[in-house]
């Protein structure tokens, strides 16, 4: 007996990015939705451009600029304001202005809501919006998401969403209100509150943008400020699932149990912070343009805040333009590795770092599979490190090319200051050794460049705007008389 066909329905929108926009059975072509149309890499690359480029015109406006003491306007271009907002909403803290001045309250409200946005990320943001408006989510948007927070399990993404938010907003305020105790009898009330909150924000994110000419040089000694700050820096460096993940342990270790990727990376944040914090300290011990003067309780603070904030922060309680070319050499390689994956941070991850360096020792070992805690690390993960270090390492050679050809400006900026704002443009660090407003405009263009692609991953831009998967139906034999080494 022949079988009825079904009558033709039209294709809901949540689906048309599944099916292409394709007509079901004879039925009326759908048009896919606009942002249906970019895969996740895509739209976080073009979203994160495209808020730049609104963040930019917001801070072109002369309603946001500060005025001088004879009630002139302080003059900013379109690129210097470019630069800010591409500096916030990355999350780094390089700056060709001060922000204290070039920018009135106004200004600075701007840029802390661009760190804001930047460092939960525009699709994050998106998310919570369509979670308040009851809207449903479609897979492909959860993928989406998935992808900018780097979520495990693409169902959870909703509850994720939430936790994230409170989360966020939970520490941000009580990191306000504890800062409070230090800016409110320096400032007074009003404004005190302002500073606490400001500076709350672009810690926990990981910007590195403070009101002050200095930046944090004159808290140095101050176990307060620089406690908490650097505690809300290594809070944001973490990420937010295994932040999530710790949290819930704690409060029910047998229900759950902390992932092998918190125990990792965990255990590779605690490690760098201390061998950081051993340098700063050694290397600069008697230097008397940074820890020299100080007492040895002050010494051991600023060499744990340095420590702290090379990891994709940006804040300074010392001068890096006055330490030695060790401890430069310490800070890039800091710089460079950056925090933990789904962060607010930079840098090519502390979980990439250690894979890295655990394969290339299992093979000096002789061994054929890495192991960790019991478990055996993937190829694909292996090959993804390696593919991630590789752009890296590429991206910042090029650019940092680039740095050196248009290098016609300041007589004072040197190889080692060139080699050090790329590295801390790319990782989002934002630490400077005072060389970023002696720059020429050109050379602008391209920290800007390198502050982009650093924020959204260079894997992810070259993934964007690639051709589609395919996977090859033709499998050659191996060859294994290529030597290496």
């Amino acid at each position: 007996m022949p079988r009825t066909p079904l009558p033709a329905r039209p294709i809901p929108s949540s689906a048309s990015a599944e099916g292409g926009g394709r007509p079901e059975g004879g039925g009326r072509r759908v048009r896919l939705p606009l942002l249906a149309r970019f895969s996740p890499p895509q739209l976080i690359a073009l979203s994160f451009a495209l808020a730049i480029l609104v963040g930019g015109l917001l801070l072109w406006l002369p309603v946001m600029h500060g005025v001088n003491a004879d009630g002139t306007v302080r003059p900013v271009n379109f690129l210097q304001a470019l630069f800010t907002a591409t500096s916030a909403l990355c999350v780094t803290g390089l700056n060709v202005l001060d922000p204290s001045r070039d920018f009135n309250r106004l200004g600075q409200v701007v840029i802390m809501l661009l760190i804001q946005v930047g460092g939960l990320g525009i699709i994050t943001f998106g998310t919570a919006f369509a979670l308040i408006t009851r809207r449903r989510m479609a897979f492909t948007e959860r993928v989406q998401v998935a992808q900018q927070v780097s979520a495990l399990n693409i169902g959870d993404v909703r509850s994720l969403i939430r936790n994230i938010f409170l989360y966020t907003f939970v520490i941000e305020g009580v990191g306000a209100l504890l800062l409070a105790f230090a800016f409110v009898p320096r400032h007074g009330l009003g404004l005190g509150l302002y500073y606490a909150v400001f500076h709350a924000v672009s810690a926990f994110n990981n910007a590195g943008f403070a009101l002050y000419s200095d930046n944090l040089m004159g808290f140095v000694g101050d176990p307060l400020v620089s406690g908490v700050i650097a505690l809300l820096i290594i809070l944001g460096g973490t990420g937010f699932l295994v932040q999530l993940n710790v949290v819930a342990h704690l409060l029910n270790p047998r229900r759950h149990r902390l992932m092998l990727h918190s125990r990792l990376v965990l255990s590779v944040m605690a490690a760098l912070l201390a061998v950081g914090t051993l340098a700063y300290l050694a290397l600069e011990w008697s230097n008397p343009r940074t820890l020299g003067p100080l007492g040895f309780g002050e010494k051991l603070l600023a060499s744990f805040f340095q420590s702290v904030t090379t990891r994709t922060a940006g804040f300074n309680t010392l001068d890096y333009g006055a330490m030695t070319l060790p401890t430069l050499f310490v800070t890039l390689i800091l710089m460079f590795i950056g925090a933990n994956p789904g962060s607010t941070g930079g840098g090519i991850k502390t979980s990439t770092f250690y894979v890295i360096v655990v394969s290339a020792w299992s093979m000096v070992l002789g061994r054929r599979s890495v192991n960790l805690y019991g478990r055996r690390i993937d190829m694909d993960t292996i090959l993804r490190a390696m593919t991630v270090s590789l752009l890296s390492l590429g991206l910042i050679a090029g650019m940092f090319f680039l740095l050196l050809l248009l290098n016609t400006g300041h007589p004072e900026v040197q190889f080692i200051h060139l080699l050090f704002e790329a590295i801390s443009a790319f990782a989002t660090v934002g630490l400077s050794m005072n060389a970023t407003p002696l720059l020429h405009p050109d050379q602008h263009v391209v920290l800007i460049l390198l502050m982009y692609l650093g924020r959204i991953g260079p894997l992810t831009f070259a993934v964007a705007f690639s051709r589609p998967d395919h996977r090859d139906l033709v499998r050659y034999p191996a060859e294994r008389d290529i030597l290496i080494g």
